[in-house]
């Protein structure tokens, strides 16, 4: 299982939902549903949401087994 931060990390850098996907290139709907859990991102995406936030993927992504 894969929790993410990008909920909060959004909203310390104070960007919407809109802000951060077009920072990232993808729909105001896709962070929505990364922000959910509903969708994981491809390898692509979580490094572009990491360095949106000046963050490692680590710690933006968390891997539970």
């Amino acid at each position: 299982m894969i929790k993410n931060n990008v909920r909060k990390f959004r909203q310390e850098h104070k960007y919407s939902q809109k802000q951060l996907a077009e920072m990232v290139h993808v729909s105001r709907q896709t962070i929505i549903s990364v922000e959910s859990g509903r969708y994981q991102p491809t390898l692509e995406l979580s490094f572009k949401l990491a360095r949106a936030f000046e963050k490692t993927v680590e710690e933006v992504f968390i891997y539970y087994e």
